[in-house]
This record gives C-alpha cells, sequence and structure tokens, in this order.
C-alpha cells in the first residue's frame, strides 16, 4: 500500500467512525470521574476505568487491567505486542476530570455531552476524554484497515486517574512498573493545538509549585465597631500579601525567582489571546513580555482560592484568620525547590503587622522539556503534515505535566511527544468545557498515520 492509498484509507475510516467517537465521548463524560470522594463517589472513577479497559480490549489489546496506584487511583493499561523488530508506543491519556467548578456557569448540562455551533460540550470533553476517544479511533480505524494484519507496531496504553489531583499516584507507579510501561515511544494525550485546525507539538511544560498560605492576627473574631481601626485585620493582612506577588504591570514578583526569560518560539498574538482567554473590553493583558513568554517562559503567581467569610452570611466582625491556596508556574531552567524556598520566604517576609503566617506546600512539580528530531518526532510531524494539510507548528504550555519527567527519567532513550485536543477555545478546567470534532477527527487520523509509519 502506497503512502497516499494508506493516508486514504485512514482517512475514510476515521470519517465513518465520527459517529462512535460521538458516543465513546458521550458514554465518558457522563461518568462523574472527579478523583476526590469529598466531591464524588468514588465509584464515579471506577466505572469510567472500567469502561476504558473495556472499550480498548475490544480493539484486540491484550493484557489489559486496572492497576491500583500508590494514591488508592486506578490506572488503565492495556498492551500489543509489537511484531518483531517493531517499536512500541504508548499512548497516555487521563481519565480522571476537573470538578464542574459552578454548576450553575454551565450553559449545558455538565455530566451530557450536548451539541452547540459545531462543538460538542461537557466536562472532559476535552480534557482528558476527547483523547481517550482519539486513541480509540486511530486504533479502531488502523484495525478496520488492517483486518487481521495486527498492529504494525505494539501498543501499550495508559489512562491514569488522578491526574487533576496531582497526587502522584502514576508518577509512583512508573518506576515500580518500568517493564509495563517501557516504550520507544510516548505520545501524551493531554494537550491541544495553536488553535483548530493548526497542528502542534507542545515542547515545553511548565512545572508548579502549590502552597496553602494562612494568616492569623486574633483569637478569634471582634465587633468591627468596637475594635475595627486598631485590631489586626487577618483578611486585610492577607489581602496585603498577595497583592505583593505581582507589580503594577502584572509581572509577578516573588523575591529571588527570575521573571525575565524570553520565548524563543512562536509568538501568540496579542488580539487573538484576548479573543482566546475572553479578556473583557478595556481589561489589559498582563505583563512587560510578549504573550508567549508571559504563559511559557516565565513563572506565574495565580490565587486559586481564598477561605474568608462569603458575603452573604458575613458578619460586622474583624476576622482572626484567613487562607489562600497559591499556584506558582514556574518554566523550564526553574528547580521547584528552590522556587518552594522563594514563594515561603516572601509570603512569610511581606506579611504585615507581625501577623503569624504558616505556609504548607501542598505539591510541587518539576518543568519538562521534549526533545526534537528522533525517528518518532519526524514520523509524527509527517503524520500531521498528511492529516491537517499543513506543517505542525511548536508551542510552549503553561500547564504541568510532572508525569512527563517521570517518563524521561525511567525511560531516557524513548521520544516524548506532546500532543491532543485541548486547543485554546476548550476552556478546560473552566465551565462549559468543549471540544472541536475536527480535532478529534484530524487528530485521531494523525496519530493512525503515525502507528501505521513508525519504525525506530
Amino acid at each position: 500500500m502506497t503512502d497516499e492509498s494508506r493516508t486514504a484509507a485512514l482517512r475514510e475510516q476515521v470519517r465513518a467512525l465520527m459517529p462512535q467517537a460521538k458516543a465513546d465521548l458521550a458514554q465518558l463524560v457522563s461518568y462523574r470521574s472527579v478523583a476526590d470522594a469529598r466531591q464524588f463517589p468514588p465509584e464515579e472513577c471506577h466505572r469510567a476505568a472500567r469502561w476504558v479497559a473495556d472499550a480498548f480490549a475490544g480493539l484486540g489489546l491484550t493484557d489489559v487491567g486496572l492497576h491500583e496506584t500508590p494514591d488508592g487511583s486506578e490506572a488503565v493499561v492495556a498492551r500489543y505486542p509489537a511484531p518483531p523488530g517493531a517499536p512500541t508506543v504508548l499512548l497516555y491519556s487521563h481519565y480522571d476530570v476537573q470538578p464542574p467548578v459552578d454548576e450553575a456557569a454551565w450553559e449545558t448540562p455538565v455530566w451530557e455531552l450536548t451539541e452547540r455551533d459545531g462543538r460538542w460540550y461537557g466536562r472532559g470533553a476535552a480534557d482528558c476524554k476527547g483523547n481517550i476517544v482519539v486513541h480509540l479511533t486511530a486504533l479502531r480505524a488502523l484495525r478496520n484497515t488492517l483486518g487481521d494484519k495486527g498492529y504494525p507496531v505494539g501498543v501499550t496504553v495508559v489512562c491514569e486517574g488522578s491526574e487533576e489531583q496531582g497526587t502522584s499516584g502514576l508518577e509512583e507507579f512508573v518506576p515500580q512498573h518500568t517493564d509495563l510501561l517501557r516504550a520507544d515511544a510516548l505520545l501524551i494525550g493531554d494537550c491541544g493545538n495553536f488553535a483548530a485546525g493548526v497542528p502542534t507539538l507542545t515542547q515545553t511544560l511548565r512545572g508548579n509549585v502549590n502552597v496553602l498560605v494562612t494568616v492569623e492576627t486574633l483569637s478569634g473574631p471582634l465587633h468591627s465597631g468596637m475594635f475595627g481601626g486598631a485590631a489586626p485585620d487577618a483578611v486585610a493582612a492577607l489581602i496585603h500579601v498577595l497583592a505583593t506577588l505581582r507589580d503594577e504591570h502584572g509581572n509577578t514578583t516573588v523575591g529571588g525567582l527570575p521573571a525575565d526569560q524570553v520565548w524563543d518560539g512562536a509568538q501568540y498574538p496579542v488580539e487573538q489571546f484576548r479573543v482566546d482567554a475572553g479578556i473583557l473590553d478595556g481589561v489589559q493583558v498582563l505583563g512587560s513580555g510578549s504573550i508567549s513568554d508571559m504563559l511559557w517562559a516565565r513563572p506565574a503567581l495565580t490565587v486559586l482560592g481564598i477561605d474568608v467569610p462569603p458575603v452573604v452570611g458575613s458578619a460586622a466582625a474583624v476576622q482572626p484568620s484567613a487562607r489562600a491556596r497559591l499556584n506558582l508556574r514556574i518554566p523550564p531552567g526553574v528547580d521547584p525547590a528552590p522556587a518552594l524556598k522563594a514563594l515561603t520566604a516572601h509570603l512569610e517576609s511581606h506579611t504585615p503587622w507581625g501577623a503569624r503566617v504558616r505556609v504548607e506546600t501542598e505539591g510541587t512539580g518539576a518543568p519538562f522539556r521534549s526533545g526534537t528530531g528522533g525517528p518518532a518526532r519526524l514520523a509524527m510531524e509527517d503524520a500531521f503534515a498528511a492529516a491537517y494539510g499543513r506543517t505542525a507548528t511548536t508551542q510552549g504550555q503553561g500547564g504541568s505535566i510532572p508525569l512527563c519527567n517521570v517518563f524521561a527519567e525511567t525511560y531516557p532513550d524513548a521520544e516524548i511527544m506532546l500532543l491532543g485536543v485541548e486547543e485554546p477555545k476548550c476552556l478546560i478546567h473552566a465551565p462549559n468545557e468543549s471540544v472541536d470534532p475536527s480535532e478529534i477527527e484530524h487528530m485521531a487520523l494523525a496519530e493512525a498515520l503515525f502507528l501505521s509509519s513508525y519504525t525506530r
């Protein structure tokens, strides 16, 4: 079969499989698989894991099972042995999802895949159940095209069950099961294109440092009329220290942490970023660097949540304590341990009025940079060009996938590539998450072409 005829056959198969892809995604989205027992029953994650395992078993993968990881979550592993002399490819994704955040802000049902304006909406539709569907569709297209010949490469599928919680379950599992997951090329299906229709390989990931900071000033709440003005307000103290983490331009200003790095790759146009981010008219974009600098090359401090009395039900009282959850994203070249030390020292030194401050580490993850130029990378670039009809580009990613570093350390000779369906309009981690079905179709075709052409 020539390259052209193989591409045409796989393209036809993937297109014909799109109704099945939609049905698969609808089933996956229906599972409320938030890996946090405080919010949703653990059985929801188990049901999702079981469905994923059964789906890949139905495609001829053997040695399919649910493996408990050290954090209690279940990783789905399914394998197909490599033919003699052929490489093995690991296909990664995760079936757990972020919580809805604010169900009232959703315009469609959170746990029901809903088509609207050409997109498919629902929690996990893109991150990361859409990428599971890409793997399924690619393998299904290959199987339908090749028939009894089997897959041309070895395939190992790994679907994680607690990625969004950052509890390191699979990160600890991998070094303990090196032979189970060993591969020559790893496709990390948890990223996305620069824009829909623009094939993109993600070159870098920022690492992260998450902390909880608690400020205490009083033994208990006090009447704001009788004591306000002289009694130290813990909420005001917390607001003060949080305000020192950015300057007037929005640059992150953690003492001892460099924040002047420059991104030397593809640039993100300001106008496009404003649209993608939904920035309101008249509101400024943050930072002194370019958009690419701010997203991919420099640290970024985000306040994820604050524990203070809510507006409704609040009393006229000076508060004795307040707490915030902070997320510091760090670019390649910055190690998480020194970054944590710098952030802790900054918070402690900038807390006013002698207030007591406690900084607790919630979790850290190292940044990551993928390699270029290997046989798998070249095969994927060719597959992207054939599937999308244009040359692939590269970008950084502001998010963190600590597992990539574990894979790189465990399998130093393997090529790792980051890709997926999570383009900016998907609004992952936010209300109204969605996926462009054409991204599932094109990405599944690219993956099927890669699996049919990759050789070491």
